[in-house]
C-alpha cells in the first residue's frame, strides 16, 4: 500500500463556478494565500453537446461558450498574472479532438473547443518573454466518463435519456496518465486517443479533403442513429 506524504495543509478544495467570472479572482487569491504560489493550472471544466443545430435554441450556444470558453480564459487570466510575476508555471487546458475537427451533433461544443485551441495557441505567442511559462493543450478522444450524461441538448432544460455504451472508449485512468506524461514533458499539444479516432485526427490535419468526405458519410449514419435513440457509435469520434 502506497502511503501519501501529503499533510492536511497540502490540500485545499474550493467550490468554483466557471460561469461566475466575478468569483475567479477571489478564488485565485484564496489559493495563493494558502499555498503562496500556483505552479500548474489545469483547465478541465466543460460540457459537451448532442443536438442538431436546426433544432437547438441559441441559448444553448451561449451557455456552451460561457462555460467552455469564457469561463476557462477568465480563470486563466487571474492565474497567469501570478505566473508572469514568478516568470514560471504551466497552463494546461483539456481541449478535445473536437478542437481540431468537426462532427455532427456537436456544433457548439466543437466551436468552443476550436475557440480554446485558437486562444491558447495565440496566448503562447504572447508569452515568448517568459520561456518558463508553458501553455499546454490536451486533446482527448472518447474517454469513459459522465460527459454524455451531462451534455447540452436542444434546450437548456432538457437532459439526455440514453448515455449509450462506453466500453469502446479509453479508460479514464489511462487518459489521466497520458495527460500527466504530456504535462511533465511539456508537450505543447497532445492528442490522447486510440485508433480509429486518432487516425481521423491525422486525416483532418494532413488530408482535410478526405476528412470532409469521410465525416459526411459517417455523420449521416451518426445522425440516423441519434434520431433512432442511439447516442454513441463506435466509428465516430465523440
Amino acid at each position: 500500500v502506497e502511503i501519501s506524504s501529503l499533510s492536511e495543509n497540502d490540500i485545499l478544495v474550493l467550490r468554483l463556478d466557471l460561469t461566475d467570472r466575478s468569483s475567479h479572482e477571489a478564488a485565485t487569491n484564496s489559493v495563493l494565500k494558502h499555498f503562496g504560489k500556483i505552479d500548474v493550472l489545469v483547465n478541465n471544466g466543460g460540457r459537451s453537446q448532442r443536438s442538431l443545430f436546426v433544432d437547438t435554441n441559441l441559448d444553448v450556444y451561449n451557455a456552451i461558450i460561457e462555460l467552455n470558453y469564457l469561463g476557462t480564459i477568465s480563470l486563466t487570466k487571474y492565474v497567469l498574472n501570478h505566473m508572469i510575476q514568478r516568470k514560471r508555471g504551466k497552463i494546461v487546458t483539456v481541449s478535445s479532438v473536437m478542437g481540431i475537427m468537426g462532427a455532427p451533433l456537436a456544433t457548439g461544443y466543437c466551436a468552443s473547443k476550436h475557440a480554446l485551441q485558437g486562444f491558447f495557441n495565440s496566448l503562447r505567442t504572447e508569452l515568448t518573454d517568459y520561456p518558463e511559462i508553458k501553455v499546454i493543450q490536451i486533446c482527448p478522444g472518447p474517454v469513459q466518463s459522465q460527459i454524455i450524461q451531462n451534455v447540452f441538448t436542444e434546450n437548456l432544460a432538457k437532459s439526455i435519456k440514453n448515455s449509450g455504451d462506453q466500453s469502446h472508449k479509453m479508460p479514464t485512468d489511462r487518459c489521466a496518465r497520458l495527460t500527466l506524461v504530456s504535462v511533465a514533458n511539456d508537450v505543447l499539444e497532445a492528442w490522447i486517443s486510440d485508433h480509429p479516432y486518432l487516425a481521423v485526427c491525422y486525416l483532418w490535419q494532413y488530408a482535410p479533403t478526405w476528412a470532409w468526405w469521410l465525416m459526411n458519410r459517417m455523420g449521416k449514419r451518426r445522425i440516423q442513429n441519434f434520431k433512432s435513440g442511439i447516442v454513441s457509435v463506435q466509428c465516430v469520434p465523440l
